[in-house]
């Protein structure tokens, strides 16, 4: 077995994401991580491993303690904090954004009960397209996430915790054996195999660059992501949340004269028309965001998620 810890940049309240099941893959029940931890498949090289992290539960001095049933190589566990880094945001800093909000009329009411949250995500930006490519259009979450997991267990490789077999998110090389109507069989739709077999064979053939899109500017990841088959705008500007990085873009995507996206519900958000606010009106909506767009929005969902929630309970 490996132990190690993988500190996190404060204020960090790893506790407010068990309220959050979008956060979550099939196999995660938020409502027992709290005691035995956070589980999943880890990509570590060429390999993918068990990881089970622990959250010490103190916001200002956040840690994740880390175990592996496995012997790991000090690379190894390197390689594994890059992609726990990701998942759990450990590397955003988002005291200047505190600070920038603390006037804005959207974000300042939500800061008491948010304070330390950052966003989840997947271990890398394949895993998050091709979460989004299968999930896009389903209504019914449970559902989508049943096919996501079905779609991991047909093609990655499956390791054993506790006597449970746990799918790890296929790799390009993994999906490109694949064919569409074998994905179809597992629940997403034709085109949708198409869509995450195509990204696979691009990723493959160098066409897409992972780490440039991870590292890119907001805009630059946006209008190169959202021509990949199967993306779109709104799917890109969802993909670009994900990264390791606290800005974001929100680009204008009209549809006959209608805005779209998350663009439009920031704007419905601040009291604006989101057909006829101008590019500069929009700037001047979210000044307060700037360098912070992604983590700025975090905050806007997550607060959605927590009313939806107690609207409810109150039914």
């Amino acid at each position: 077995m490996s132990s190690w810890t993988l500190p996190s940049t404060p204020p960090h309240d790893w506790f407010l994401c068990l309220d959050i099941e979008q956060y979550f893959d099939h196999e995660h029940d938020p409502e027992t991580v709290f005691e035995d931890g956070f589980t999943r498949p880890i990509p570590a090289g060429d390999r993918d491993i068990i990881v089970t992290a622990f959250f010490n539960g103190d916001v200002e001095n956040p840690e994740f303690h880390c175990q592996s049933p496995e012997s790991l190589s000090k690379q190894e566990i390197e390689l594994a904090n890059k992609s726990l880094a990701r998942i759990f945001g450990t590397r955003l800093d988002l005291r200047p954004l505190y600070d920038r909000i603390e006037d804005d009329p959207v974000l300042s009411p939500k800061l008491t009960d948010l304070y330390g949250l950052k966003r989840m995500a997947r271990a890398n930006l394949f895993e998050d397209a091709v979460n989004r490519i299968i999930e896009m259009r389903l209504s019914h979450k449970p559902t989508a996430k049943r096919m996501v997991h079905d779609v991991r267990e047909k093609y990655g490789t499956t390791l054993v915790h506790n006597g449970k077999n746990i799918p790890a998110w296929p790799r390009p090389h993994q999906l490109v054996k694949a064919d569409p109507m074998s994905i179809r069989k597992l629940g997403p739709t034709k085109r949708k195999g198409e869509f995450i077999i195509g990204m696979a064979e691009d990723i493959l053939s160098g066409e897409i660059d992972l780490d440039y899109l991870e590292e890119c500017d907001p805009r630059q990841f946006y209008e190169t992501i959202k021509e990949v088959r199967g993306i779109g705008p709104t799917s890109a500007q969802q993909l670009m949340l994900f990264r390791n990085r606290t800005d974001a873009a929100f680009p204008s995507n009209k549809k006959s004269g209608e805005e779209k996206g998350l663009r439009k519900w920031i704007i419905l958000s601040y009291g604006g028309d989101p057909d006829s606010v101008t590019e500069e009106e929009f700037q001047q909506m979210i000044a307060h965001w700037q360098g912070y767009e992604a983590a700025a929005l975090e905050f806007m969902f997550a607060d959605w998620v927590l009313s939806e929630k107690e609207k409810q309970q109150k039914s």
